[in-house]
């Protein structure tokens, strides 16, 4: 099921989700522009390596504290491939606006880093000896389709299914998606035994998720000046 487009009105320019969208795809321009062997080194740096907090928490002086906690903000903006960076963009620009819109810009930059960390976190706790750089702004773009499934259960995501184009509930396309994930991220952790795994990282998004549906209500909703819906 691929979303196309949703119904929910907004009442402010969010200009933050825009902003998000631009950088990740500046981002990705610049990975494309460098030959394979710098761009394996760009994301083995500011990619997160479970093995090497394994390694940090085990006492070894090779990965300082620095090493461990930089990448977990730059792996939010660093894609595999085109297909990569597109899908997580076009999900962010399809749910990204309302969530901005309900919780006031600021306010919606803190909540993408925040659930973006906690869903590599919970990459890292579900695969510590993995040596296979993460990276992707998934975990996070999961963190808000997680508040929209709070804050907009019922609104109606326009859905290419197959050969049909029809409106489906939020909650529906949203609960798919997270089942879905999650037991792919199970099937995965009971199939695959080793050091390098890579792939998907589907327990990043069931994190970011989870977390996105528990924190979007603490952040609150901002006071609405301006009415502004689009069509």
């Amino acid at each position: 099921m691929l979303p196309l487009r949703d119904d929910q009105p907004r009442y402010s320019t969010p200009w933050v989700n825009y902003f998000l969208i631009g950088l990740n795809l500046v981002i990705f321009f610049f990975e494309a522009a460098l030959d394979p062997q710098s761009l394996e080194m760009v994301i083995r740096q500011f990619g997160v390596v479970p093995a090497h907090l394994a390694a940090f928490l085990a006492g070894s002086p090779k990965y300082p504290l620095v090493a461990i906690v930089l990448p977990f903000f730059t792996s939010l903006f660093l894609h595999g491939s085109w297909m990569h960076v597109i899908g997580n963009m076009w999900f962010l620009y399809i749910f990204g606006d309302n969530v901005e819109d309900y919780i006031g810009h600021f306010k919606y930059l803190v909540f993408y880093l925040l659930t973006g960390l906690l869903a590599m976190g919970t990459h890292m706790a579900m695969n510590l000896h993995s040596t296979a750089p993460a990276l992707g702004a998934s975990g996070a773009i999961a963190g808000v389709l997680g508040a929209y499934f709070i804050l907009y259960p019922r609104a109606r995501v326009l859905t290419w299914f197959f050969v049909f184009v029809l409106w489906v509930p939020a909650w529906v396309i949203l609960g798919y998606w997270f089942v879905l994930n999650f037991l792919s991220g199970t099937a995965t952790s009971l199939a695959v035994q080793g050091r390098n795994m890579g792939g998907v990282a589907f327990w990043a998004h069931v994190g970011g998720f989870v977390a996105g549906a528990l924190l979007v209500k603490l952040f609150g909703e901002r006071q609405r000046r301006y009415p502004y819906a689009y069509q």
